[in-house]
Formats: C-alpha cells, structure tokens, sequence
C-alpha cells in the first residue's frame, strides 16, 4: 500500500490477554488469503499459535500451512526482524505480537530509530484489540491497557456481541477520549477483514489526510468533511463532550490523565516558530506523549505541513498542495498524559505568522 515503496510494512498487534489477539494471529497464520505474512511472537506457548497449523519447524521460524511463517521473540526484536529479511522470498507484511502487558512505544521506536529495520521494513500502524466486556474494568485497573488504546492507529473493538448497544455507545466513547484519531472497527471474534488491518499506513505522512476529531471541537459542518466509515455510530454524541474532559470521567479511569487534546488555528503559521515550538514540547514532554499529528498552513507555503511524534521522535514533511476552495487551517491533536492544555493552545497560537 505504501507510495512506491519496496519496504515491508509491520503491524505492531497489541491488546490485553483475552481481547482476541490470538484469535486474530491464528486467522492470519490460517486463513487462505494468499498471501505471504511473518508473525512475530514473544512465547509460543504464552499465544496459542495452533500447532496443527505448523508444516516443519526449524530453531525459531515456523512455517505455516498456507505459506505465512511465525516466529519467537527470543531476546532482540532487531535481531529477529532481521533474520526475517534475510529469508528468500518477500514477506506481504510483518505482524509483531506484543506481550499483554507491553507498552507499544518502543516497539514502535525501533522502526524509526535503528537503520537496518529501517532500510527494509516500515511501521504500517499500531494495532490495538480490546475487549469490549471487560474494557471499562481494564481502563480502571490497568495503565496498560490505557496506553495501549492512546497509541493506536486503529482500534478492534471486540466481543461487541457479548454487550449491549448502550454499554458499546459508553466504551466507544471512553476510546474515543483516550485517542480521538483511531478509528474502531467493531468486531466479534476477531472477525476483521485482513485488508481492514494490514496496510493501514498509520505512520506515512502522505496519509495524514484530515484530522477531524469533531467530537472534541466545536468547529461542525467544515466543507469536504468526509466522515470516517467506521464511525457513522456515534454521530449522536458528538455535540457534548467538548469541554469536559477535565471532571466527571475520572473516577472510573486509571489513565493518570491520557487523553487528547485537539487545536486549530485559522491563521497561517509562520513555519519556522512551530518547529521549534513543536521540538521544544517534545523535549519537555516527550515520554508523555504518546502520539501526535497535524496538518499546518505554513505562512508563504501552497503545500501542507504534515508531521507526526512518537514520543520525542518528530517526523514532518510537505505533502499535497491545498486544492482551490479548500478551507486552509492548521490542526493537530496530542494523545499523550498531564497535558496542559491552555499553555498548548498558548504556545500554538503563539507560532501564527
């Protein structure tokens, strides 16, 4: 899916034990989709990969009946994807199985951080599978679990046939206000389509089309709104939640604060100052952050600033030109933990041109 790109793209899989993982990895190391995929695994025994899956076993690699591989994390996860791309034949994708209680981040770091993984391989999205029955107890107890939904690019919200519709519309929501941008795909059983997860391009700039979190903001009815497909549901509870995210939520939540906070601003931006602005938030605040992504009209400039954060790690570059009628305004979200809002929106509006 990536633009003119040879690099395999990776699915980093995270989600809480018992949300569907492994449901999920047994479907890609079974279904006959033909393609060729690389599951990477911390513990065989720990995920349940079925057995009567597996063809001929070598040390660490597996091959699978229809042609995918699976393989231990035993030690270094560089070392494993490397030895990955080492083998013949070209993998469609790579899919990294985080352990329940991992935190994403720095799997994900090592896609932009070390050369070699670099040069062969990109991260396509952070992908988190929830349990909706037992999700509200989860994001009370588990600062995991928390982290795992604020970093994702896109959500599995599974087990939607064990709750009802009401209890689904509260979970969605409680999603919603930990990570605004992920769209959340329902699902019982794992039963996503494969196409629906893989290929996502969570992290590729050019893919950054809109930031749209409109049930954070006020601004309704922008012209070109395109609405995500996955979130026609929850048209009836965009109009309340704008500004009370600080109060009566917490109680039932252990997320030491994570949230998402969304700015705009309708002035062009003088390109310079929100560098550096941006640089210094994310050396002030980086481990807070889990996530950030903007599109800003740089003062002087046709084309559209896009960036996004992993932590301290900042990637920005121009993409498209903004297209004749299109509104020009400059909008970006962060996901992250003790964001100060009025000083984000100060230091922000400080950077118009």
């Amino acid at each position: 899916m990536g633009v003119m790109t040879d690099k395999t793209p990776v699915t980093v899989l995270t989600g809480y034990l018992g949300a569907g993982k492994t449901t999920l990895l047994n479907r890609i190391l079974s279904e006959d989709h033909g393609k060729r995929y690389a599951v990477i695994v911390n513990e065989f025994g720990e995920v349940g990969i079925d057995n009567d899956l597996i063809v001929g076993a070598d040390e660490e690699v597996f091959e699978m009946n229809n042609g995918c591989v699976c393989c231990t994390v035993r030690g270094d996860l560089i070392r494993v994807l490397s030895g990955l791309m080492r083998r013949k034949g070209k993998f469609d994708a790579i899919i990294v199985e985080t352990t329940g209680l991992a935190d994403p981040g720095p799997v994900a770091q090592t896609f932009f951080v070390d050369d070699d993984v670099r040069a062969k391989a990109e991260l396509d999205s952070v992908t988190t599978v929830v349990d909706a029955k037992h999700l509200p107890l989860r994001l009370a107890d588990s600062k995991e679990a928390v982290e795992q939904i604020a970093f994702a690019d896109q959500i599995i919200l599974n087990k939607t046939d064990l709750v009802s519709e009401a209890d689904l519309a509260s979970v969605e929501a409680q999603i919603r206000r930990l990570n605004p941008l992920a769209p959340i795909h329902r699902a019982q059983r794992s039963n996503v389509p494969l196409e629906a997860i893989l290929g996502r391009g969570g992290f590729d700039l050019g893919r950054i089309t809109e930031l749209q979190p409109e049930f954070l903001n006020p601004a309704h009815g922008e012209p070109g709104h395109v609405h995500d497909e996955h979130c026609e549901h929850h048209d009836h509870d965009h109009g309340h939640h704008h500004h009370d995210h600080g109060h009566h939520h917490h109680d039932h939540v252990a997320e030491a604060g994570i949230r998402g906070i969304s700015l705009t601003l309708d002035k062009p931006i003088d390109g310079g100052r929100v560098t550096q602005w941006l640089n210094n938030v994310l050396q002030a605040q980086g481990p807070d952050i889990l996530r950030a992504k903007g599109i800003l009209d740089v003062a002087g400039e046709n084309r559209r600033l896009v960036f996004q954060a992993v932590h301290m790690i900042l990637e920005g570059d121009f993409q498209r030109e903004w297209r004749e009628g299109e509104p020009r305004y400059s909008r970006l979200v962060f996901i992250g933990r003790n964001l100060d809002e009025a000083a984000l929106r100060q230091g922000f509006e400080a950077c118009a041109a």
